[in-house]
């Protein structure tokens, strides 16, 4: 019978280490700060384009010791964050204000923002923002997109989508660019309700890389203007990746390579050859990756290596094409920063503590 009451007595006692045990981890306060978000992701449902989606995220320091927020970055310029509590006390809450601005969407929308706190265990939290965005009008792509080749330039033409998603008809007209690179023609596919937009880039009128607003007029009170944008780009006869060599301040400590890829973008092959470098020590090898369209330029310096002041250095390959004989790569590299003159205090003495040589004999005729 005794024995009986001693177990009893130890099953007493494990079950009450092993709540309190239980309790101890159920405890609202933990070691250090505690990030505890009531919810990280929100569905902001469906809105009309043009809606600012505002919501606050929530969160609770569960820890012992204060919460810091050092840092809220959103995904991008869209979603923006307003005053966060930047501080909480252990057991208190914060909130961080976001405001998604949803102009020129539509459809469905992910949205993320980046939390960084001094919560050891959590010290980046992203939360989420998504939703669905109703356009009256919606643009298929949202732009008309070229990539033009450097030879026998043509016109090209992209077709553009514009689709009434309301229940009344609506008519589409006046497509409208300030620039005369590109050229617009509307055709209807289904009265009322779908338009295509025919967008012609110029070649002729077409250098480097271009962009431009295109408007047309609706007659939809809630959408009367569609915007959607057109971008050119005339690529390259000859693409060099990177487009510099940037060495180290020199003298360079170490043997330096480096390579450079070009990519030949014209209609027919290129046989490269000759390759150089204008300095001293330098060396340069040029080998073939693909037959008459990708090259590797490999630039060597030896250590010890340092620009001459003033001087300009570049590799150079040549093409054999009278529209242009040579492909460049330059070469930069700094100058070390300049060692600053010992002051007279670091010598050893200092000019104040030093009398002037009269100053000097009006003291010796004193005495």
């Amino acid at each position: 019978m005794k024995m009986i009451i001693v177990k009893c007595f130890g099953f007493a006692g494990a079950l009450g280490v092993a709540v309190a045990s239980l309790a101890q981890s159920n405890s609202p306060t933990a070691p250090g700060p505690r990030i505890v978000f009531a919810a990280p992701d929100y569905n902001f449902g469906k809105v009309d384009s043009g809606t600012a989606v505002k919501h606050d995220f929530v969160f609770t320091n569960t820890g012992n010791q204060t919460l810091e927020i050092s840092g809220v970055r959103p995904s991008c310029g869209c979603t923006t964050a307003g005053n966060w509590d930047k501080t909480v006390a252990s057991g208190q809450t914060g909130k961080i204000p976001v405001q998604f601005n949803s102009g020129g969407y539509g459809g469905e929308v992910h949205k993320q923002v980046f939390i960084t706190c001094n919560d050891a265990t959590k010290p980046n939290v992203t939360l989420n923002l998504q939703g669905t965005v109703w356009k009256a009008i919606s643009v298929v792509p949202a732009y008309a997109m070229f990539n033009l080749k450097p030879e026998g330039q043509s016109n090209e033409t992209r077709v553009v989508r514009i689709i009434n998603n309301t229940d009344q008809p609506v008519t589409v007209s006046d497509p409208s660019c300030g620039n005369p690179a590109f050229q617009m023609e509307i055709q209807t596919v289904q009265p009322g309700k779908v338009f295509e937009l025919r967008v012609t880039a110029i070649a002729s009128r077409i250098s480097g890389t271009l962009s431009a607003p295109i408007t047309l007029k609706t007659s939809s009170p809630r959408m009367p203007t569609v915007s959607l944008a057109a971008f050119a780009m005339l690529q390259p006869l000859f693409l060099a990746s990177p487009p510099q060599i940037m060495l180290p301040a020199g003298p360079l400590s170490n043997a330096t390579q480096f390579a450079v890829m070009i990519q030949n973008n014209g209609n027919e092959p290129v046989v490269l050859s000759d390759p150089k470098v204008n300095a001293s020590g330098a060396d340069v090898q040029l080998s073939e990756r693909q037959v008459g369209r990708q090259y590797n330029l490999t630039v060597s310096f030896p250590a010890g290596f340092k620009a001459q002041p003033n001087g300009s250095i570049q590799a150079t390959v040549k093409t054999g094409l009278a529209k242009q004989p040579f492909i460049t790569i330059p070469v930069f590299q700094p100058a070390l920063p300049a060692t600053p003159a010992a002051t007279p205090a670091a010598r050893g003495g200092s000019a104040a503590a030093k009398p002037s040589p009269a100053v000097a004999g009006a003291v010796a005729l004193k005495k």
